[in-house]
């Protein structure tokens, strides 16, 4: 579900304006000048060289390195503003994507995250670098077109027509390139997503015997990739090869036309050399201006991707008052026919007396100790014992300091739940909430976690409550009670022992 989208390239624009104007107007300052240059050169032959005065070369030459001195410095500055802008906008943009996937309710894949976060800001980021370039260019353009004009109409006619009407022509081919790059981000997002989950999975993968399966299955998404690059980048070489040509032809056809007019006498050499050097000039704001439909079309292909996710709406928690809370002392076993996911988000009101562990255990990059400590030392011993996570310790020399790959992915989904479960038993909450923990351990190991949780929060006298929502019977043996939930309505209560003795449909639902 999409809300209105962001208009991201607009509010980069009005976000860094202050910036952005400097930047245009020094940049354009530059361009003006760089297009002065030429003019400058020309009329030093005129006026200083061919009438052999020292004084006028002298002042030309002057004038010359104070016009080099003004472009750059112009540059410079101009250049400094525009990558501060540039560099605080994708630096923003990661913020905000990061903000968004961080909602527990997002749902985002991976590897769309790496490439948003990634290349799309950058990207959508560069159109503050692009605005100016595309300033400069036009004024560079018209500065050079002026100082035709006052040389030769016919030359200065040639680029002002000239001018627009490539650009016109070179625009009808930025949809194209913006589908094309779209696409291209699109499906690169889709491989690094799978990419993530088959590292993450590979224990799983190994163990059941399907690595070849998932090769296969990455090598397929990795050729569309590959696919989809290479066309994205046809179409865009394709364009600026075209755009390239055509700015050169332009400006080579001005040159020549320049030769033509001082053969038969219409202009001086002074100009001849000015309208060489204008010609050699403009191929560089031809360049920009026919490559900005390019740059433009990513920059917006980049920008949709950005407000897609962004705009996007997650999904509304679940709503309404849990089914049932235990009492002071009590571990109550919930058997959820359906949704039990959703059963189990309603305890999770912010309170500090409940903790709910998720059935997807996350782990960071640390050692063991950095994912589960929270307390002293003797309890630590006693979480590690109950969630059986103990053996996941002395499976390592470094022990507790042993080193933990982001998410966990070097370890089994077993023992991650198991550490997982071991800092949710360290937190000591009055209400812990238990969602499926067990279901990539084994049979023995599951017994001990069961009996582990009884004997931690439940011993004499404990004012300790936990719920755990599973169809494990390991579990539920150890409950006080059972609650079992259809649509989110208590259908039967009882201990494990009676209602898999009296209740058939709970039979069916947990005894495997």
């Amino acid at each position: 579900m999409v809300s209105a989208r962001i208009n991201i390239r607009w509010r980069a624009v009005v976000r860094h304006r202050w910036r952005l104007l400097a930047g245009c107007l020094l940049i354009a300052l530059h361009q003006a000048c760089e297009a002065v240059v030429p003019i400058v050169i020309g009329e030093t032959v005129d006026l200083a060289v061919a009438t052999g005065s020292p004084a006028r070369l002298i002042t030309w030459i002057g004038l010359l390195c104070g016009l080099y001195l003004l472009l750059t410095t112009a540059y410079r500055n101009g250049a400094r503003q525009l990558m501060r802008a540039l560099a605080e906008e994708s630096h923003a943009l990661r913020l905000e994507v990061a903000a968004k996937v961080l909602d527990p309710r997002a749902e985002v894949r991976t590897g769309d995250v790496l490439t948003i976060s990634t290349t799309d800001a950058d990207h959508a980021s560069y159109l503050l670098d692009y605005v100016p370039r595309i300033v400069g260019a036009l004024v560079a353009t018209a500065v050079s077109a002026v100082g035709l004009c006052l040389i030769s109409v016919p030359l200065g006619l040639v680029v002002l027509i000239g001018t627009p009407l490539v650009l016109i022509a070179l625009q009808r081919a930025a949809p194209g390139i913006t589908r094309r790059v779209a696409t291209r981000q699109e499906v690169a997002g889709r491989a690094s997503s799978l990419a993530t989950d088959l590292v993450t999975g590979l224990r799983p993968l190994r163990g059941i015997g399907a690595q070849e399966a998932a090769d296969a299955r990455y090598r397929e998404v990795s050729d569309e990739s590959l696919r989809a690059t290479l066309a994205a980048a046809r179409t865009q070489g394709v364009f600026l090869a075209a755009s390239n040509s055509v700015s050169t032809l332009l400006a080579g056809g001005i040159a020549i036309l320049a030769g033509w007019f001082a053969l038969t006498g219409r202009i001086s050499p002074g100009e001849l050399i000015t309208v060489i050097g204008l010609a050699a000039f403009l191929t560089e704001p031809f360049g920009a201006l026919s490559a900005a439909p390019s740059w433009i079309a990513t920059a917006r292909a980049s920008a949709d991707r950005i407000a897609e996710l962004l705009g996007s709406t997650p999904a509304p928690p679940p709503t309404g008052t849990p089914p049932i809370r235990p009492a002071a002392g009590e571990c109550l076993g919930v058997v959820a026919e359906t949704d039990a996911a959703t059963i189990v988000q309603l305890y999770d009101d912010g309170s500090p007396d409940v903790l709910v562990a998720p059935h997807h255990p996350e782990l960071f990059s640390g050692t063991i100790r950095d994912n589960i400590v929270l307390a002293a030392d003797h309890e630590l011993a006693e979480a590690l014992r109950a969630s059986a996570a103990d053996d996941v310790v002395r499976a390592h020399p470094e022990g507790l300091d042993h080193s933990i790959a982001e998410r966990g992915s070097a370890l089994s989904g077993g023992q991650r739940q198991r550490l997982a479960l071991a800092r949710a038993l360290l937190a000591r909450p009055k209400l812990l909430v238990l969602h499926d923990p067990t279901t990539a351990v084994d049979a023995v190991t599951e017994h001990a976690i069961a009996r582990g949780i009884r004997d931690l929060r439940h011993g004499p006298g404990s004012g300790l409550g936990t719920l755990i929502v599973t169809t494990s019977p390991a579990l539920l043996a150890v409950t006080d009670r059972v609650v079992v939930l259809r649509d989110g309505r208590i259908v039967a209560t009882g201990t494990h022992a009676s209602l898999a003795a009296l209740d058939p449909a709970y039979r069916a639902a947990v005894l495997r």
